[in-house]
């Protein structure tokens, strides 16, 4: 298990490549959850999501042999920006395997930071065949996503901040894609927090946590039929034992109830979130609404992990 000690090497390292985000909280979303919700908001992160974090440790672990020779990883979008922008900021190559679905502005935001894009069909499987094939030819070393030592790491310092913040929440809510933010802020209010619960948050249309937690291993999803385009990817062996140890539950959440809390910031916050961000804002939501007694008077974190939004396909 990675120490205290760990996230605040990390943390230090770093510091002069990404952002400390904001803040910000919202007296209506306070009034309509009957607690105090704090959002620690990822979408003003560096690549506009909190994966610039995670992305930043690996390069920096790498040693300058494996920087000569660049990395790979396969992303749908915010893993890829992160890293290429990363890499950028300290002259390494980045090979970025993407999904033909993936959105158009986050191929667009690759090809700004330097990333090479290669694309391929839109399944785990082949998007690992295609970086294996990349990794062999080139040398490059393959940076997962969220199933690696020094991402988890990385991704656990946004909670870490609002911890230091925000010392007595009793809840920090994130998304769950690919395990990486979840495990790491989970890390994090153990080290940091006061008895601070870590839930979190996934659609139904690709609830594979929710499930993996119930039965105990990695399950995976038939079908990944949702707008949260961060949320498809799997549970990794190297992020799943800390979240079974460490993250309380996992809320699911419908496609519509995404649509109307990332609306719902969108009008009355004021600023971007993305789909996979909504997710999260709508588990606290439904939690207040199923449960109004375990949040009364609570103190709720949110991550709100990115702002990358193609706003030629907006679900509203």
């Amino acid at each position: 298990m990675m120490t205290k000690q760990d996230l605040l090497d990390c943390h230090k390292r770093i510091a002069p490549f990404v952002h400390k985000t904001a803040i910000l909280t919202s007296r209506l979303v306070d009034k309509e959850v009957g607690a105090q919700v704090f959002f620690k908001c990822e979408n003003f992160q560096r690549a506009g999501a909190y994966k610039m974090r995670g992305a930043t440790n690996a390069i920096l672990q790498l040693s300058e042999e494996q920087k000569k020779s660049g990395v790979v990883t396969h992303s749908s979008g915010n893993f890829a920006q992160a890293l290429s922008l990363a890499a950028q900021s300290v002259g390494v190559t980045a090979h970025i395997v993407m999904p033909s679905t993936a959105p158009e502005v986050k191929k667009v935001g690759v090809r700004e930071y330097g990333g090479k894009i290669y694309e391929c069909e839109p399944t785990v499987q082949a998007r690992q065949a295609f970086a294996d094939e990349i990794g062999l030819k080139t040398g490059a070393t393959f940076v997962h996503p969220s199933n690696d030592i020094n991402v988890i790491l990385g991704q656990g310092t946004a909670a870490l901040e609002l911890l230091k913040k925000q010392p007595d929440l009793d809840f920090i809510f994130c998304p769950v894609g690919g395990g990486g933010l979840i495990a790491g802020s989970a890390l994090a209010a153990s080290y940091f927090g006061n008895n601070c619960k870590v839930y979190g948050a996934e659609p139904f249309e690709a609830d594979d946590a929710y499930r993996s937690l119930q039965s105990g291993k990695i399950e995976s999803n038939e079908t990944t039929n949702t707008i949260a385009d961060g949320l498809k990817t799997m549970l990794g062996d190297k992020n799943f034992p800390i979240i079974k140890e460490l993250v309380s539950g996992i809320v699911r959440i419908t496609e519509d109830e995404i649509v109307a809390a990332m609306k719902l910031v969108w009008e009355r916050m004021k600023i971007i979130i993305e789909p996979s961000s909504a997710v999260t804002v709508a588990a606290v939501l439904k939690q207040s609404k199923e449960q109004p007694e375990v949040f009364q008077n609570k103190k709720i974190g949110i991550i709100i992990s990115g702002g990358n939004v193609d706003l030629s396909n907006l679900p509203f």
